[in-house]
């Protein structure tokens, strides 16, 4: 049996000559990386290095190997010590990534800034500079760690025009919002996809992650890239225009599509559990949650999702404990930033929450929802001018969000410009309308009966009471239960004189609110003009009818004056119907006979009760 016994195949086989030995190391480490064995890769790069006299790209193999097998500090010193980083990119790369993986941000910039003569060098060659733009790349994750987000971007820019296919630091770019819309659409102008063998291709796909405030529409794909139309980054670039033009349901539809085929999708995951939360899908919301934290318990996303749902089922503590354990995790994480916030303002706490809608404004300077929030929160503490500062610039990223349109409308009502407040209104209800028509949602969402009710509000101030009721009208069909549209809905009709459907509208406010004090004082308002103005029976007349006193029917009674007592002479008659209705009915059947009388002679005058009214 130990005869049979054979050696496995080693990747290769070690002369003892000088001329051989080094090259077949240098093949075996690499294949032993390629194989993810790191802690072989290491051994046999280690005497790469004794062997070839410590080489530069031998030691750069040996650092990229203590890289891989987590040991930071030691990759570091080897490529320091020997200053290396000041002559060899990749040597400069691996010492810099080693210390920012170490945590040490400040260490990382330092050796980064000692090679800068060398990148400088770097950028004048024409042969292929993957390996600068992955320096700069580099460069802009340390930056972006030390919060020094403008020369951040401008990293990941250089890096991006020192190879456009450097996907990640675009992704950077483009999923951190450090780019307005225009800086974005010139970035892309700038790249030199001419220059490529393939210029449509990453051409096309850059440009379809920027159209997020675009309206959505069918993806215009070159021909030859046709089969990419059911690529899942292609639709989640849809979801998120779908997202930020308000039509959530289309938006959800799609999402959910690839989650069901993908579903751990790192970029559809966030605007998933938005789209959930939008839409208060809380038990689809938690399935989500709970598969995340015990596949992915290190994700931020994981931890938003678990913040995301206490924050829908309103308990915000544990909301916050776990948006800020997302935050920990990714502190460049702008969602969770924004969640942590809502967690607050919905509490009324403005102070925290405009802390950590200024935090997500740092965080996602090219996205309109953090200005917005901001806006909301100077709105609530009645801060007006500041609260249309911030509104403005979010149009100016968004100007067709009708989230953004209608807080500049309530800040112009408050302001008591009301001709102003009506035109954002209306264009706000009207790209709401537009989005239903071009989406699947069957009508307008419960959300927006604030807009129509604050149309409606606008259009009083106007004096344009017919729109008013129509509007109030149109949101309680809504929110039918909204005490607060009821009381609206009276106040006009008292202004329209209309006080009958007043006292109605009123009384509903109160059947809901009992302790609705505007609808009380309205109430007793309009009861005190009806009695003043109305009269109590429409169609009677006002003073009480007299009727003639009865009189004795002849014959019926004998009196004998002598015999000083009554006593009949003869058989009384019998009594008529008529007698007896005169003589024996109650006071009840007269008012009865009473009113069948007045009913008789409305009728041939023609009246109607609701018309006398």
């Amino acid at each position: 049996m130990a005869d049979s016994f054979t050696q496995p195949h080693s990747p290769a086989i070690m002369s003892t000559s000088d001329s051989s030995t080094l090259p077949k190391l240098r093949s075996m480490v690499q294949t032993y990386i390629s194989l993810d064995q790191y802690s072989s890769a290491l051994y046999w790069a280690d005497k790469l290095v004794t062997l070839s006299t410590s080489t530069p790209s031998d030691v750069h193999m040996l650092a990229h190997c203590l890289l891989l097998t987590k040991q930071y500090h030691r990759a570091s010193h080897l490529v320091v010590s020997t200053k290396l980083h000041e002559s060899h990119m990749g040597c400069c790369y691996v010492a810099a990534r080693a210390l920012h993986m170490a945590k040490e941000h400040e260490e990382a910039f330092v050796v980064l800034e000692e090679g800068e003569e060398m990148l400088k060098e770097e950028e004048m060659k024409e042969h292929d500079q993957t390996t600068l733009s992955s320096v700069y790349l580099l460069k802009g994750y340390i930056l972006e760690a030390l919060d020094n987000r403008p020369m951040a971007a401008d990293a990941f820019q250089a890096a991006l025009r020192a190879d456009v296919f450097c996907q990640e630091a675009f992704e950077a770019l483009v999923g951190h919002q450090m780019l307005t819309a225009d800086e974005e659409r010139e970035l892309l102008h700038s790249l030199p996809f001419q220059e490529q063998e393939d210029p449509d291709l990453a051409s096309f796909l850059y440009s379809s992650s920027l159209k997020k405030y675009s309206c959505p529409e069918e993806l215009d794909i070159p021909v030859q890239l046709e089969p990419l139309k059911d690529n899942s980054d292609l639709l989640v670039c849809k979801v998120e225009r779908l997202f930020y033009n308000c039509d959530y349901h289309a938006a959800f539809k799609l999402s959910s599509g690839i989650i069901k085929s993908d579903p751990y999708h790192a970029r559809c995951l966030p605007i998933h559990i938005a789209l959930l939360v939008e839409l208060k899908k809380t038990n689809c919301l938690f399935q989500v949650a709970h598969s995340l934290v015990d596949l992915y318990p290190d994700w931020s996303t994981a931890w938003f999702a678990v913040g995301c749902y206490y924050y829908l089922s309103g308990r915000q503590d544990p909301a916050r404990r776990f948006l800020s354990k997302a935050t920990q995790l990714d502190r460049l994480s702008g969602p969770a930033w924004l969640a942590y916030g809502h967690s607050f303002a919905v509490e009324n706490e403005h102070d925290q929450a405009m802390a950590a809608y200024f935090k997500a404004c740092q965080l996602m300077r090219g996205c309109h929802l953090p200005l917005l929030y901001i806006g909301l929160e100077y709105s609530c503490t009645n801060n007006q001018n500041l609260a249309e500062r911030f509104f403005t610039q979010a149009l100016q990223i968004a100007p067709k969000d009708p989230f953004v349109l209608h807080e500049l409308g309530v800040t112009a009502f408050n302001n008591q410009n009301y001709e102003r407040a009506e035109k954002f209104f209306s264009d706000a209800l009207l790209r709401v309308e537009s989005v239903n028509r071009s989406g699947t949602s069957p009508g307008l969402a419960e959300k927006w009966e604030s807009l129509l009710n604050n149309l409606g509000h606008t259009y009083r101030k106007l004096g344009r009471y017919t729109e008013a009721l129509s509007f109030h009208q149109q949101a309680l069909v809504l929110s039918p239960l909204n005490p607060s549209t009821y009381s609206a809905l009276g106040y006009v009709q008292t202004l329209t004189n209309d006080l009958t459907a007043a006292v109605e509208s009123f009384h509903k406010a109160l059947g809901i609110r009992r302790e609705d004090t505007f609808s009380t004082n309205m109430l007793n308002y309009v009861i005190e003009q009806l009695m003043s103005e109305v009269a109590p029976f429409p169609g009677y007349p006002e003073e009480t009818p007299r009727f003639p006193p009865l009189k004795s029917p002849s014959g019926c009674l004998n009196l004998d004056t002598t015999a000083g007592n009554l006593s009949p002479s003869a058989t009384p008659p019998l009594a008529t119907d008529s007698q007896h209705t005169l003589a024996d009915t109650s006071n009840l059947s007269i008012d009865c006979e009473m009113e069948d009388t007045g009913d008789t002679s409305r009728e041939h005058d023609g009246l109607d009760m609701d018309q006398t009214l």
